[in-house]
């Protein structure tokens, strides 16, 4: 069955009870919590969960570093706070964690344009980071989704193809793509065609239109994804990863759920 969940929203109540009890008031099923939060707030994380039996699908972010960082230091930082978070995640029974190679580090499609470092060590570093993630994911009971971001927002992982690649070359069990919709808008030639293809080496999306604000506002083809998510007997969770559009943030959201919600009967995404 598809579930829909979320990011937090500075709109959003601070306390869990209450962030998960709106959360579930707009059409929600679930949340995607912040590591940090997950961390530093676990005592009230687990019984916000117990009092409202509202689930933590997923952790994304929250961590010092990046799996792929230029620095060693920053990533063997990265490394060790993941290991706590996949700790935690998988006490609350949530999925694991969203990590992308490497978020703002480098961009050749900005200058310098070369990065300080070669494709091939690039993918040592990476095989290296997901192995040791895959043995803390295997013995936490939890997953790594890994996430390819666009062209300007990361140099070593822009398509789901190329996330895969670096899966199948390490042979991960426990290691996943996370498609997402902002991105694949830019980086795949056909957004549908690409889930399709690749169905089963996802278990969730993240979800945003095209300019990376709620759905229903800009001109991505949800329907036309959706299908494809159908067509393959997807039962997964949609994550709202986006910037909220309109004077007022609250209603704007409960209407992008709504059409989220459509956009899913509409193609037979049950």
């Amino acid at each position: 069955m598809f579930r829909l969940g979320t990011q937090d929203k500075d709109f959003l109540p601070i306390g869990l009870v209450e962030k998960f009890e709106t959360l579930r008031s707009l059409g929600f099923d679930g949340f995607e919590i912040d590591g940090k939060t997950l961390v530093e707030r676990f005592g009230e994380v687990k019984a916000a969960i117990a009092s409202t039996r509202f689930q933590v699908f997923s952790v994304c972010g929250g961590y010092r570093g990046w799996i792929g960082d230029f620095d060693e230091v920053r990533r063997e930082y990265a490394l060790c706070d993941i290991e706590i978070i996949l700790e935690k995640a998988g006490e609350i029974g949530a999925s694991g964690i969203v990590v992308p190679a490497a978020w703002g580090m480098f961009s050749k499609r900005l200058p310098p344009m070369t990065p300080p470092r070669s494709d091939v060590d690039d993918r040592a570093v990476l095989l290296d980071s997901l192995a040791r993630l895959e043995r803390v994911s295997a013995r936490t009971g939890t997953r790594v989704h890994f996430e390819p971001l666009n062209r300007y927002e990361d140099h070593m992982v822009n398509t789901v193809d190329q996330a895969l690649a670096i899966i199948d070359k390490g042979g991960f069990d426990r290691v996943s793509v996370l498609p997402d919709f902002f991105h694949m808008n830019i980086e795949e030639a056909d957004i549908a065609q690409t889930l399709h293809d690749t169905a089963g080496r996802y278990s969730q999306v993240h979800l945003a239109s095209s300019q990376r604000f709620q759905p229903g506002t800009g001109h991505l083809d949800l329907v036309s994804a959706f299908g494809a998510l159908a067509s393959t007997g997807f039962d997964g969770c949609g994550i709202f990863e986006c910037r909220v559009l309109g004077n007022n943030p609250m209603e704007a959201y409960r209407r992008s759920v709504r059409f989220v919600r459509d956009a899913a009967d509409k193609a037979g995404l049950a």
